[in-house]
């Protein structure tokens, strides 16, 4: 599936971000009925599936070495050899020094790999070296870049400061799709989500991402919702698409099915696609895995049957 490409304005305008206020209460109410659906039989399998191909697998430790970058590409390519027909995983998420090691273990395989990049996970650098560790990522072959945005620039109001840097950094990705992290467990509100959504959008992000995994709190249903919806708002007034991955404590097969349904339900099936939604997790393949075990054989697989990451 080919990107459609976002229209960036050539430069920023505080008309970008207008909108009126998030209504904090109606966007909790209504995140909260997504949990209560009840999904069974072949469309839980359905979702399990395509939970599945959504996932970014991801390592970014200090610990990291090019054994365990290698292990994980491998388990990406083999979820669970004793089940046909399984997907295999979106991409593999990595540091910038390990992409060259990821898109070799993955050969010729359709996985991407996604690097972090500027900074990652404070952004507390200068453009320079952002742009520098950008370029770097790309040239050793990273499909995807995930970038911070400069949270305390953002949050002093310094808005085309942000909407400068995101729109340098996707000048520097070229051909691979830059996800924009907003880290929205220090932004405070849900405004500041939805106006932190809107200039990540404006400045070219391919997709919006919730946060780093490294703040809590991380990835919520409410804040996924409003950044959603800005995504709805923006298809509606450009046509353009943008892709969501909510990154940071989505660690069962429950809880991303509900994922799944508030994606349906606010942006349609056009989204429910790998290309236009990820799911940001390290565990979350594992918990899956024991779910389609009990779809398929009627009893759970005891954890030590799964790798470990």
């Amino acid at each position: 599936m080919s990107s459609i490409k976002p229209i960036r304005p050539a430069l920023y305008s505080p008309s970008l971000l207008t909108a009126p206020p998030v209504d904090q209460t109606g966007v909790e109410e209504r995140a909260a009925r997504f949990t209560k659906r009840s999904i069974k039989g072949d469309s839980k399998m359905q979702g399990l599936l395509l939970t599945l191909s959504m996932i970014d697998l991801t390592t970014l430790e200090g610990k990291d070495t090019t054994g365990k970058v290698e292990q994980l590409c491998y388990k990406a390519l083999h979820l669970h050899d004793a089940f046909e027909g399984l997907p295999t995983v979106a991409a593999i998420c990595v540091y910038p020094s390990q992409v060259r090691t990821a898109k070799n273990a993955l050969g010729g395989s359709a996985v991407k790999v996604a690097s972090v990049a500027t900074a990652f996970p404070a952004g507390q650098s200068s453009r320079s070296i952002k742009l520098s560790e950008t370029r770097f990522a790309v040239e050793e072959g990273a499909d995807e870049i995930d970038m911070v945005i400069s949270r305390g620039a953002f949050l002093a109001g310094e808005y085309a400061f942000v909407f400068d840097e995101i729109a340098a950094i996707k000048e520097v990705c070229g051909q691979a799709r830059l996800k924009v992290i907003l880290e929205t467990g220090e932004l405070g509100s849900l405004d500041e989500v939805r106006k932190a959504s809107q200039l990540a959008i404006a400045a070219g992000a391919d997709f919006i991402k919730t946060s780093t995994g490294k703040i809590q709190p991380a990835a919520t249903l409410p804040v996924t919702l409003v950044m959603l919806e800005t995504i709805r708002d923006h298809y509606y007034k450009t046509g353009n698409r943008v892709g969501m991955k909510p990154a940071g404590g989505i660690s069962t097969s429950k809880l991303a099915l509900h994922y799944l349904v508030m994606l349906n339900e606010t942006l349609g099936p056009d989204w429910m696609h790998p290309h236009w939604f990820r799911f940001g997790a390290s565990s979350l393949a594992n918990n899956v895995l024991m779910q389609i075990a009990k779809e398929k054989e009627g009893c759970y697989q005891a954890p030590h049957y799964f790798s470990v990451d």
